[in-house]
């Protein structure tokens, strides 16, 4: 039994680690940057889209770029922004927000 809860512990430790975004084993919320234009960075506009998940298993909505522009009515595009929010792979949203004129 404390061989398993040993490799159960080691394997939770270690899975976190090089991920490409930050990821915690219980707990995520980061807001993070996709893309910028160069330039002027000021913006009249916001537009938001947002999927969710529920225990992995089923995942549902639109967080693309392209719903996230509709819906603030954005013509060009300044910059966008990536929001990860996850308590113990049970409940997940994420989210997409768009800046622009």
């Amino acid at each position: 039994m404390k061989g398993l809860l040993l490799a159960l512990a080691c394997i939770v430790v270690l899975s976190g680690c090089a991920a490409v975004l930050p990821q915690g084993a219980f707990y995520t919320e980061a807001r993070l940057p996709v893309a910028a234009a160069s330039g002027d960075v000021t913006y009249t506009k916001i537009g938001t889209s947002q999927a969710s998940s529920i225990l992995g298993l089923v995942a549902t909505g639109d967080a693309s770029i392209e719903a996230a522009i509709a819906n603030g009515g954005i013509k060009k595009i300044k910059f966008v922004d990536y929001q990860a929010k996850n308590i113990l792979g049970v409940f997940g949203e994420y989210t997409t927000t768009v800046y622009g004129d």
